[in-house]
């Protein structure tokens, strides 16, 4: 499939390294020829330097024989031009915008992304993903990671065990014996800074962080198996009154168990349009990290304080601020990948990662033939792959044991029909299961050919 990617932050850049590393061809275009430089000299890749809306950088791109465009600048009208510029031009089938102005998310224009006016085909909105992921990390508060598949009737989560777990030195053969009702399976782990998918006879140890795929109804025992204890979450402060501090606190407004949050904002114009479109949360006008301020909104009392300030170092900083004046939780959002093994050691129990939430959103759509849902994992390591078992796929009709999954690829769950199944060798894998698949990133092309993604779509 060849792709052009508009854009060579961040984002794009991790999407030309997924995709050029699943043997694509990948151009990616930016006006930054330094970033243009970093891509085409760390990736297999071709770069392109200029505007990604003028035709004749596009032309230059290859949009003629392009099957797709990711629209990922700083820019969101560049993006939509962009779009636009590729169908009405170039003809090119599948484009991708990535829009940040909640104004052009709004439902009621959602008629402005038609084909017969803006012919954006997806729009992805990363403050309304990152604000996605800060609910679920609420909603799981003992986990660094958590996200939802199959309908919302399973969970991935993201534990770190300490020496409190009750199942340290336990092979995970014996896990399923112990506890053999319950409908959750350790797919990944990470020791030592190294992610690997486990095998029966490995072990856990204490500073382990592990990634297990449950049920919903069993996230509860789950937790508690690990020894995390379910925590309620009744009082809330929010650090950064952005897209995102505003979104979680109209979600927390929304809900029907009683919340009390508190948002803090040091923009003025931002505290007052918060304070106008929230109705029962309180705002502050200050900074995050002040810690008087920090005083005023009861932090001592928090269960949680959510930093998500568009600057790494200030969320981080007052993560640290707030738990140290006695919060009980805090989880902050970091674009860095760098600064995310700093979060233990600076006692932050969860983090965000935008970057990471915006690539799985994208490569969800652009797997879209059978595959529901693709959440990336760590750096990129891993996927954890929702999908539809076809009827030409070589698993349909197989029992799980008999099928030759790569060394790095687990199965998290079967859900037939909206039953969600425990996997087990004597599973067997009909048309129409979704199934869920932790895999190592370098085992996704073969996990495609399994499921007959490539033929179906590509």
């Amino acid at each position: 499939m060849k792709v052009i990617i508009c854009g060579a932050g961040q984002v794009g850049w991790q999407i030309a390294r997924q995709l050029s590393g699943e043997k694509n061809d990948v151009t990616v275009v930016d006006m930054n020829p330094e970033l243009v430089r970093r891509a085409t000299e760390s990736l297999d890749v071709q770069g392109i330097t200029g505007f990604a809306s003028y035709p004749d950088v596009l032309e230059r791109a290859g949009a003629r024989d392009a099957d797709m465009i990711i629209a990922a600048t700083h820019s969101d009208e560049v993006n939509m031009i962009t779009c636009q510029v590729a169908h009405s031009i170039f003809g090119i089938t599948r484009k991708i915008a990535r829009l940040r102005a909640q104004s052009y998310m709004d439902a009621i224009y959602s008629d402005l992304y038609r084909r017969d006016h803006l012919p954006i085909d997806v729009v992805i909105s990363p403050e309304r993903e990152v604000a996605e992921a800060a609910l679920q990390r609420l909603a799981a508060p003992s986990t660094f990671d958590t996200e939802s598949f199959m309908n919302g009737k399973a969970q991935l989560l993201g534990i770190a065990l300490d020496d409190e777990c009750p199942v340290l030195n336990t092979p995970l053969r014996q896990l399923t014996d112990l506890f053999s009702t319950l409908r959750a399976i350790v797919v990944g782990i990470r020791r030592e800074g190294r992610l690997f998918a486990p095998e029966p006879g490995d072990q856990l140890f204490a500073g382990d962080q592990i990634y297990v795929f449950t049920h919903s109804e069993d996230v509860g025992r789950t937790l508690e198996i690990f020894g995390k204890a379910a925590k309620k979450q009744e009082r809330i402060v929010v650090i950064g009154g952005g897209n995102v501090g505003l979104a979680v606190a109209r979600a927390l407004e929304a809900r029907t168990s009683r919340v009390r949050a508190k948002v803090i904002e040091r923009n003025r114009a931002q505290a007052e349009r918060a304070a106008d479109m929230l109705e029962r949360t309180i705002v502050l006008n200050g900074d995050g990290m002040d810690m008087e301020l920090l005083i005023e909104a009861n932090i001592d009392r928090a269960d949680a304080v959510l930093a998500v300030t568009d600057d790494d170092k200030t969320n981080i900083l007052a993560a640290v601020r707030a738990k140290q004046a006695g919060c009980k939780m805090a989880i902050a959002l970091v674009n860095d990948p760098t600064l995310t093994p700093l979060m233990a050691a600076l006692d932050i129990d969860a983090y965000i990662n935008p970057r990471a939430t915006t690539v799985s959103s994208i490569l969800r759509h652009i797997r879209h033939g059978r595959v529901r849902a693709i959440y990336s994992i760590g750096d990129s390591e891993a996927e954890l792959i929702e999908a539809q078992v076809l009827s030409t796929s070589p698993i349909s009709g197989r029992l799980l044991r008999d099928v030759e999954f790569p060394e790095g690829v687990l199965v998290g769950a079967l859900m037939k029909g909206d039953r969600v199944l425990k996997p087990t060798g004597d599973t067997k894998i009909e048309e129409g299961d979704i199934i869920a698949l932790f895999c190592m990133t370098g085992d996704v092309p073969e996990v495609e050919r399994l499921l007959q993604v490539s033929i179906d779509f590509f």
